[in-house]
């Protein structure tokens, strides 16, 4: 069967409540999801969001989560996106499942809520010397000569994504973060920014155990309305159980965006679609190359659109 447009949900990254507060509060779209976020968490989304600290607290989080839902349905209505197929890089998963349909919309919010509180209670106590560091313009051969030396001055170290063929996310104790750094630029490349908590790494599978017994254990998943692309490996997945397995893997195993770009290019994909507020997957070479890339984000969805002269 061929798939002739994808909608992708974005991997979290910061996003200031100044930045889409307007949004929750102005569009329907969001309205109507913040209504049911607020029911299943017993709070404010959007007054929890306005006084969180941090990138990745639980209301920011959520409503990442609530945010990327809205903008597909405002792609919809507004853009005539009508997807054949889902995928959801990284903390884009929870979003894929709740558009599918594999949760609930509450039972997504709760999912979202309780990993996030999961997050921060592990990483209190464990690998707090850990980020995520993200960098540009790396060639392959290169990053493996710097993985080397950490590797023969025995310090740990886990590739955490790849985004594009020469973008990647490298898992390693934030004291070498500068070393790191200086041996990124030395080569080239052009180190970004470094993420708290560390995610996608094998050294995490407590995390994951925890996850699931604590959190995703609570949730019953069901087929998807449509196919959804897993993010480590590119494959295609039709059932619950199947998303159920990408969900937890997202804790202890690397994201792989070019295995989901080669598997929808090779599903038939033309026109993709990336839903929420995204500075990464719907930008890289590799994207913009394959797909003709339509970008739904808040800042569009709340741009007065012109009104045709038949209209």
């Amino acid at each position: 069967m061929a798939y002739d447009t994808a909608l992708v949900f974005p991997g979290m990254g910061p996003v200031p409540f100044s930045e889409v507060g307007r949004f929750m509060v102005a569009s329907p779209y969001a309205r109507e999801l913040v209504a049911v976020a607020d029911e299943a968490l017993g709070y404010s989304l959007v007054d929890a969001f306005r006084c969180a600290d941090g990138d990745y607290s639980e209301a920011a989080q959520v409503a990442f989560f609530v945010n990327s839902l809205a903008c597909a349905h405002w792609a919809r209505d507004h853009l005539g996106v009508e997807p054949d197929i889902v995928a959801g890089p990284s903390f884009g998963e929870k979003a894929a499942l709740a558009y599918t349909g594999a949760l609930e919309l509450p039972d997504a919010v709760r999912l979202t809520a309780g990993i996030a509180r999961c997050l921060d209670d592990y990483f209190a106590d464990h690998h707090q010397d850990v980020v995520t560091l993200s960098f540009a313009r790396a060639p392959r051969e290169g990053l493996d000569a710097i993985l080397a030396e950490l590797d023969d001055a025995g310090e740990w170290h886990e590739i955490s994504c790849r985004v594009d063929e020469d973008f990647w996310m490298v898992s390693l104790a934030e004291r070498r973060v500068e070393w790191m750094r200086e041996r990124l630029r030395a080569i080239g490349s052009l180190p970004l920014y470094t993420m708290r908590p560390p995610m996608h790494a094998s050294a995490f599978a407590p995390l994951r155990a925890r996850a699931e017994r604590e959190v995703v254990s609570r949730h019953t998943f069901t087929d998807p309305a449509l196919p959804v692309v897993a993010d480590q490996d590119g494959r295609l997945l039709h059932t619950g159980a199947e998303l159920r397995t990408m969900l937890l893997d997202g804790f202890d195993h690397p994201m792989d965006w070019p295995s989901v770009v080669t598997a929808l290019r090779d599903a038939g994909v033309r026109r993709l679609c990336v839903a929420g507020p995204d500075s990464l997957f719907g930008r890289v070479p590799l994207t913009t190359r394959t797909f003709d890339v339509v970008a739904a984000h808040p800042r569009l969805a709340m741009t007065p659109r012109r009104r045709s002269r038949a209209a």
